[in-house]
């Protein structure tokens, strides 16, 4: 399907053929179900893997542990697959009865189109996709207790497993101290690949936040979450601060307008400035509150004297308010390559190792 805004060719899962997907999904299943005897004796015997999705898992080989993460629809725990270590989200669509026919088909529809697309994904900067499985009630967890074994109605991702956890908290862990100038620009310029990277495989991310990044034991930023995040983010009364997802949302996405990879630049801005001030942008707006600002006023988060004008400029370009006018995620990465950090700056100066003066004035104490 084509993305609305006139650029052809990106992935939009709101706009997905629902009906076509579910109904691939439909005759999979019954295969699944029905069985061929033949074949499934040829699976056991390790001869093949008829009847599967090439991005489906081996149940058998998935240990899944203790919670680390909750999200709307599901929970995100600590793993281990084929002997490595892992990070598998378990989401439930809910016990037969809970949700009608239309809606399953679309959560199905949604499960399947996302890792459709992510396992195909291959760069350093977006979260290694291993498999999934859907629907099966070989998954178990493992307790203290002993296993237990999950509904039918829970479905699993299974991701590599990224000990640096989300770019969001190791923010907030750096609040008062701020990051150096070149950290500021290593995280921003990793993002900046990723989404330049997705953008070039026709992917429109439309959730981008720094809850959305997870960082490596090297602290290299990986995106995550860019097709579970939006079955999550499927009924619109979700779609709020309590999300973490408001304050970065476009102008045109907050207007309800059609929108296309522009959304994710504007989205890349606000992060951008979150990476540098190490702060939450609109922290005391309301959702109606921050949608008229935004719109109607040209709300934006306000830029620290002390920033780089070089900065300054990339978060300025990437958050204006016509999509036309912002950079390609490709043009955002060669302007922060270009940027120096050899001398510092930023909110550690070299001169003022307590930190910058006019940021304390701008947020306080």
């Amino acid at each position: 399907m084509k993305e609305s805004g006139g650029d052809g060719g990106f992935v939009r899962a709101d706009q997905i053929d629902l009906k076509s997907l579910d109904e691939q999904l439909e005759r999979h299943l019954n295969r699944v179900r029905t069985g061929d005897l033949k074949n499934k004796q040829r699976d056991e015997d390790g001869g093949g893997s008829i009847g599967r999705h090439e991005w489906e898992i081996d149940p058998s080989k998935l240990i899944i542990k203790g919670v680390i993460a909750r999200g709307t629809f599901g929970t995100v725990h600590r793993g281990i697959y084929d002997g490595q270590d892992v990070a598998v989200k378990l989401l439930d669509w809910g016990e037969e009865g809970q949700r009608t026919e239309a809606e399953i088909a679309s959560l199905r529809a949604a499960f399947t189109q996302e890792v459709a697309v992510w396992h195909k994904l291959d760069h350093p900067n977006v979260t290694k996709f291993i498999g999934a499985k859907m629907g099966s009630s070989e998954l178990q967890v493992q307790t203290e207790n002993g296993q237990i074994a999950m509904p039918n109605s829970v479905c699993c991702v299974v991701v590599e497993y990224l000990p640096g956890g989300a770019l969001k908290n190791y923010l907030i862990r750096n609040r008062r101290k701020k990051l150096a100038f070149k950290v500021v620009i290593q995280l921003a310029l990793d993002l900046a690949r990723g989404l330049s990277y997705l953008h070039s495989q026709k992917i429109v991310h439309r959730d981008v936040k720094t809850e959305n990044m997870l960082l490596d034991k090297s602290r290299t930023l990986k995106i995550a979450d860019f097709g579970v995040a939006r079955i999550e983010a499927s009924n619109p009364s979700d779609m709020t601060g309590e999300t973490g997802t408001l304050g970065y949302m476009a102008p045109e996405v907050l207007n309800g307008s059609p929108y296309n990879r522009k959304c994710d630049v504007y989205s890349f801005g606000i992060c951008l400035w979150e990476i540098y001030c190490c702060d939450m942008p609109y922290p005391d707006l309301s959702f109606s509150e921050v949608t008229t600002a935004v719109v109607r006023q040209n709300l934006r988060p306000e830029i620290p004297r002390c920033c780089p004008s070089t900065l300054a400029n990339t978060m300025k370009r990437c958050w204006d308010a016509s999509p036309d006018k912002r950079p390609e995620m490709d043009e955002v990465v060669a302007m922060l390559e270009a940027i120096d950090t050899s001398k510092g700056g930023g909110m550690i100066p070299s001169d003022q190792p307590q930190g910058c003066l006019c940021f304390r004035k701008y947020r306080g104490p």
